[in-house]
């Protein structure tokens, strides 16, 4: 499988690398674009900062150019909280997309937004600051109308980012659940 794996709003840290590391062993193709050219935070408040100096639609625009030369094989997008939003956004408008893989994140769609049976899998805390309960279920109907094919995994007592080891949020337990969940997932696309 080809996957377009994008960071969090930390930046390309090492889990992310690490992230990528195992789905090549996986036997994926991976790809990992830079979308801060270099930068990389400790605090979310600092990722913040960086996203907003960006801004959205740059930050758009870097994601678009970064999977375009992969689009046509038909890409799985991929991410991690602020990646996963970005990873959505792509998907949902690349027609050649092979499935969207979330880590810890969503976005808001377009009311136009459609799919042809598009695979998603979502692995999110439960609770997750970022992604309340409500909202989850307004996504995955909002999901659902747009014709995507929906799994949503919820990992109670686990951290926003629980699957970076470098940060408090880190629960070991249910990452490797998620890593299972999601290397079946990819598997089930092949």
């Amino acid at each position: 499988m080809n996957i377009m794996l994008f960071h969090s709003v930390y930046g390309p840290r090492p889990a992310v690398q690490e992230a990528a590391e195992r789905l090549r062993a996986a036997g994926h193709q991976v790809h990992v674009p830079d979308l801060y050219e270099g930068r990389t935070v400790e605090t979310v408040e600092e990722g913040s900062g960086i996203r907003e100096e960006i801004g959205k639609d740059e930050l758009l625009k870097r994601a678009v150019l970064a999977a375009a030369p992969y689009s046509e094989r038909g890409l799985v997008y991929a991410g991690f909280s602020l990646g996963g939003s970005i990873a959505q956004t792509l998907a949902l408008g690349d027609a050649n997309a092979r499935g969207l893989l979330l880590f810890h994140g969503t976005s808001d769609m377009a009311e136009n937004a459609a799919v042809d049976e598009l695979p998603v899998q979502l692995h999110v805390a439960d609770p997750d600051p970022f992604e309340s309960a409500d909202w989850l279920n307004s996504w995955y109907l909002q999901m659902r109308r747009a014709g995507a094919d929906v799994e949503i995994y919820r990992y109670p007592g686990a951290g926003h980012l629980y699957t970076d080891p470098y940060l408090p949020d880190y629960d070991e337990a249910a990452a490797e659940q998620t890593w299972r969940t999601a290397l079946g997932f990819l598997d089930s696309l092949a």
